[in-house]
Parts: structure tokens; sequence; C-alpha cells
């Protein structure tokens, strides 16, 4: 097993990269060729150092997606950025639902995650929740809504939650959402793009997660309820722009997140803690590419891992199906400048294996997702993106 060191990830990553073309031109790795761009399958067959796998694009044309979630009977709800959520059948087609609140999708903002409650597919408890900003004039909030499935269609939206000031619309929504075993649902907001040293005002939400009740409220044994100098909502502080959380299956939650330049992150998020941005940073400034703050400082919590170069990390599942043998319990984070698809084996809260499995083939990844059907789902940024499924193959 690969152990690269902190100053040798970049070297190792490319050497991964340039194996897996050396072997894709023997023909070792690629067994299938790249398929017409009309055809479902993509490859047929991918071998990575310990599971070989086939990719199949499931639906194509969608704008700007950002998250997928998985209805009980085998369809797919997308949320696209510019406000409309679809329902995608397994042939991929598609059908625009009516019913959920004008986004702002100046910039970075829109339509963003979306989750269903843990307890969906009974009846009482069919809630699609759904992260997206807000217009507040000329200004925007990340917010948190909720709204009952009924079908095929929507019914009426409830709203649960919005961040306590509205800032200049475009930048660092965050916006990411998972569920803890609680039953209490973690929202990452980010910074918001032009005060970066909001996300240590503890009476700000931005640059932060929140931990939420089902119906928005605050649990009562969140790290700051006694505290009244901190948001009530507020989970963990210092973070500038997660766009990738999942909970594994230990409980543990975790983070991708957008640092500046060359500075983007993997952090475990506990309860109470502080990671620092913008005074601890591993990344560089993007007009003078001069560090931004220091890299380490009491009673602020370190990055686990640091992406190579501009990775630009959205998306990050738990691998849970037993079907992926050794993939079972490592992490896929997905890039989108980086066009990578990332597998991060964790021990002791470490990252001691890496291994690019995408790289270029489809493009930026937005989303990553665990299936329920033994497989993982990706989704592809951009006016014409798509919805892809990696499966093992025997």
């Amino acid at each position: 097993m690969r152990q690269p060191q902190t100053q040798d990830r970049q070297a190792a990553l490319t050497i991964l990269s340039y194996r897996w073309c050396l072997t894709a031109i023997s023909g070792l790795v690629l067994t299938g060729t790249l398929s017409n761009v009309q055809a479902d399958m993509v490859y047929e067959a991918m071998e990575t150092e310990q599971v070989t796998f086939s990719l199949e694009r499931v639906a194509k044309g969608l704008s700007s997606p950002w998250a997928v979630a998985f209805l009980p009977d085998g369809r797919f709800l997308v949320s696209e950025r510019r406000g409309q959520l679809t329902l995608v059948d397994q042939d991929g087609s598609q059908q625009a639902l009516d019913g959920l609140p004008t986004v702002s999708h100046q910039g970075q903002g829109g339509l963003l995650d979306i989750t269903l409650h843990p307890a969906f597919g009974e009846g009482e408890h069919d809630w699609i929740y759904f992260t997206w900003s807000k217009p507040d004039g000329n200004n925007s909030r990340s917010a948190l809504s909720r709204v009952k499935w009924q079908g095929d269609s929507l019914g009426e939206v409830e709203h649960l939650f919005e961040q306590d000031r509205a800032s200049s619309p475009g930048r660092h929504y965050g916006s990411r959402l998972a569920w803890l075993a609680d039953g209490t649902l973690l929202m990452s907001i980010g910074d918001r793009g032009v005060t970066p040293a909001r996300a240590q005002a503890s009476d700000d939400h931005a640059g932060s997660t929140l931990r939420l009740t089902d119906t928005g409220g605050v649990p009562d044994d969140n790290p700051f309820v006694d505290d009244d100098s901190t948001r009530d909502e507020i989970y963990s502080m210092g973070n500038r722009n997660i766009q990738g959380m999942t909970v594994l299956s230990n409980g543990e939650p975790w983070a991708s997140e957008h640092g500046p330049r060359t500075g983007d992150e993997l952090n475990h998020i506990e309860a109470g803690s502080n990671y620092g941005w913008p005074e601890v940073s591993l990344g560089n400034d993007y007009r003078t590419n001069e560090p931004i703050g220091v890299e380490s400082m009491p009673g602020m919590v370190d990055p686990v891992y640091r992406f190579e170069g501009r990775f630009a990390p959205s998306g990050l599942t738990e691998v849970t199906s037993n079907t992926f043998g050794d993939w079972q319990g490592q992490l896929l984070a997905g890039g989108l400048a980086s066009e990578t698809l990332l597998r991060l084996q964790l021990e002791n809260g470490r990252v001691v294996d890496e291994e690019v499995i995408l790289d270029g083939q489809i493009g930026r990844i937005r989303d990553v997702r665990q299936g329920p059907n033994d497989a993982i789902y990706l989704l592809t940024d951009g006016d014409q993106g798509s919805l892809y499924r990696l499966k093992v193959v025997n």
C-alpha cells in the first residue's frame, strides 16, 4: 500500500495518472473504448488498483445540475442550479417538477443540494429537503426548505431556515446537506466570498456548518446553545466553502472544502471545532499567489488532507456497498476544475492511500453519491451536464 507523504502527494498523483494512461494505451485498463456520445455505455471496463468498473450515462442534457437523490422506486431527483428540480427515469427520460421558489442563480447561486428525509417512503416523512440561494433585494441568503413528495409531483413548500444576514450574490454558498445518525441535519454555509473574516465571527452563520432538527429548529445539545455570543445553529466554524459532505457508517461527518488557490481540504467535522479560515490556510491569494494566513494555529483544527493543485472539491461519499470489495469504507471525492474522481482510504482519521479513478474522462464532477443499488452515481457540471452510474465489473 502506498502512503505518499504530504510534500510528495502531487508527485504520487502525477505518477498514478501517468501509469493510468500507459496502461490504458496498452489495453490493460480500458477494455472498451469511449462510446459514441449517444450511447449509454461510456466504458465497459476500467481497471483500478482495487476494482474494475463500468461507467454508463443514465441521463444527459441537464442544465448545471448540482445534486442527485434516489427515490425508493428507482427514479432520481436532480437539482439544476437555475431552480429546476427534475425527475429522471432509469431510461434517462426527464420531467420538470413545478412548485419550488424562485432562486437567485447569479454566479454560484441557485437551487443547490437535495436530500430525502431518513424515513422517506413511510408517507408521513416523504419530504425532499433542498438548499437554495434566496433572493433578498439585490442580495441573497443561503436557505433550507422542504417540500412534500406526492408521487409524481411536489406539494407545498415549507421554509425551515435562512442565514442571519443577506450578502452580495454569487459566491461561496456552501450548501451541502448530510443527515447524522440521530436524525439531525448538517448544512454547510460558505463565507460568501466578500469578507472571509466572517468565518471567524461567531454571531454570523457564514463560513460554518450548522446542525438543525428535521423541522429547522436548534437541537438542545448543539455545541454553542449556552454561549450567548455564538449563533445556536452553528456546529463548526472557520469553514471557507464546503461543497462535499458525507456521514460515514461509524457516524463521523467528513467534508471536502474549497480553500483558496491550491488550499483545498478534507476535514473531519467535529462539534464546536474551528477549522481556521481565513486565519489558518494552506492556500495562496489568487492575485498575488502569496500565502493566506498561517498553516497552523493553536485552538484551530488542521485539515486531515490537502488536495493537490487546484482540485476544486465538490461531492463526497463513502462507499458502503460490499459489492465494491476493497473500496468499501473508503471515500470518493469529486473535483470540478481538476475533472477528477479521487479515492481516499482512511485509517485512524488519516488518509493512508489515494488513487485517481477518473481524470478528465467525463468533465467537471459536481456530485458523488453511493446509490441504493450497488452503484456510485456522478453528476457532471455545465450547461449540458450528465448523470453517470459506476458499477463493479465481475
